[in-house]
Parts: structure tokens; C-alpha cells; sequence
């Protein structure tokens, strides 16, 4: 039975001591590696592991018009597999899901690993309700749909007294800060969580309000953003 491994990667490119030892371990028994892009995954794993051979390895890049049919084809050599994301923990916002599903279909043993998520770390520093939590994903682009969505975003943090999560590309953070300044309410508390693992790593919950008086610089630096039930 064909074993397949999801393999979390850094948050930041330099800091790899977040993951666990035995990440590591797993990736030397894979021989096939599906990633969301090879050129970074080869640098996270060389710098983990200096006397890689990397053209021992087959490599297939998620999202490919090729990379199911690779799949399923491997799925039946009995070869050991990894899935890797990009940034974080495989199958959570990230498109290897297909994959992890099309394995279950197929039979496979799946083992995650623990590893770095954005989306988990964010929750646990915000101050936000744990127990029930809603992440979006991206918010739309066009302005009156975005302005829709932060709306009920807000509403349903207070009805249903979740924390609302949900993130933007890194050169539109900035824009998607001030919209949500726009269109929340001054007292609804909003969570920013920068670049986090890194040497930069920051995170903080203010009303919106207080975030009016001190705009920070988001842009080009990942970014969970979190509304969050009154107090």
C-alpha cells in the first residue's frame, strides 16, 4: 500500500527549527515529490538536508495539466510520496487537497505531519474564539462585492460569536486594510498577523477604531487578518 506523507514546509524561508525533527525523517523515505513550486521546496530542503541529490527524486508540480495522471500512476507502484505546500501545512487553503483525496480514493496510507499553519497560529494569538472559527480564504477584489463581504464577515463574528479569518495577496494588503477600516464598525475588533515565524513576526488586536490612529505597512508581508467577536 502506497504511503503518502504531507509534508509541511517554513513559514519564512530562513526559519526551519519550526519543524519538527521528524519532517525530515519522512522526506528521505519519499522518492516522488508533488509541490506547489519545485524551486523553492528544492532550497527548503537542501538547507534542511545539504547532501540532498535532488535529481535522484522525480519532482511533479501541483496544478499541472500532467500532475493527476502522475499521480494516480505512482499511486500504484507502491513508491513512497510526498505532498508539499508551498507555504505551511499541505490540504489546509493550499491545492493539494485534489490530490490527498484522489489518494484516499485509491487506498493509500495518509500520514500529515505536524508542521507550521498560518492560519492556526493566528487563531491561538488573536484573543479570538477558538472553539468556533470561520476561515474565508480571499475576499473578492471588486469593490462593492468586497464591501458586501466584509459586512457580513463583521455580522457574522457578533451573531454567531465566531472568529472570522481570511487573507490577501501580499501586494493588496494594504488596500484590503483600508477597506475593512471603511465599512467595520468603529468597535469591532480587528486582528493583523504579520509574517509569522519570522524575525519580523508581530500580532495584534485593536477595535478599529484604535487601528485608525496607527496604520501599519502591510504591504508585501503575509498577512492573516482576523475579525473578531466583541469582548
Amino acid at each position: 500500500m502506497t504511503t503518502v506523507y504531507l509534508i509541511p514546509s517554513p513559514l519564512h524561508p530562513e526559519v526551519t527549527q519550526v519543524l519538527p525533527g521528524y519532517v525530515m525523517e519522512a522526506i528521505k523515505e519519499c522518492k516522488v515529490f508533488f509541490v506547489e513550486n519545485k524551486r523553492t521546496c528544492r532550497r527548503y530542503f537542501k538547507k534542511c538536508w545539504k547532501e540532498m541529490v535532488i535529481d535522484e527524486y522525480t519532482w511533479h508540480t501541483i496544478g499541472e495539466p500532467a500532475t493527476t495522471a502522475a499521480f494516480l500512476n505512482i499511486l500504484q507502484t507502491n513508491d513512497i510520496i510526498g505532498i508539499v505546500s508551498e507555504a505551511g501545512c499541505p490540504g489546509v487553503a493550499d491545492p493539494g487537497q485534489e490530490l490527498i483525496a484522489l489518494a484516499h480514493r485509491h487506498g493509500a496510507t495518509i500520514k500529515p505531519l505536524v508542521g507550521p499553519s498560518s492560519i492556526l497560529l493566528a487563531l491561538m494569538a488573536s484573543g479570538g474564539n477558538g472553539q468556533q472559527f470561520h476561515f474565508i480564504g480571499y475576499l473578492p477584489i471588486e469593490e462593492k462585492a468586497r464591501e458586501k463581504m466584509i459586512r457580513h464577515i463583521e455580522s457574522a463574528a457578533k451573531k454567531e460569536n465566531t472568529t472570522q479569518l481570511f487573507i490577501e495577496t501580499p501586494y493588496r494588503n494594504d488596500q484590503l486594510f483600508r477597506a475593512l477600516l471603511r465599512h467595520l464598525q468603529p468597535s469591532t475588533l480587528l486582528c493583523l498577523a504579520v509574517e509569522l515565524t519570522g524575525p519580523a513576526e508581530w500580532v495584534r488586536t485593536r477595535t478599529v477604531a484604535e487601528w485608525e490612529k496607527r496604520l501599519p505597512n502591510l504591504h508585501n508581508r503575509p498577512v492573516i487578518f482576523l475579525v473578531l467577536p466583541d469582548r
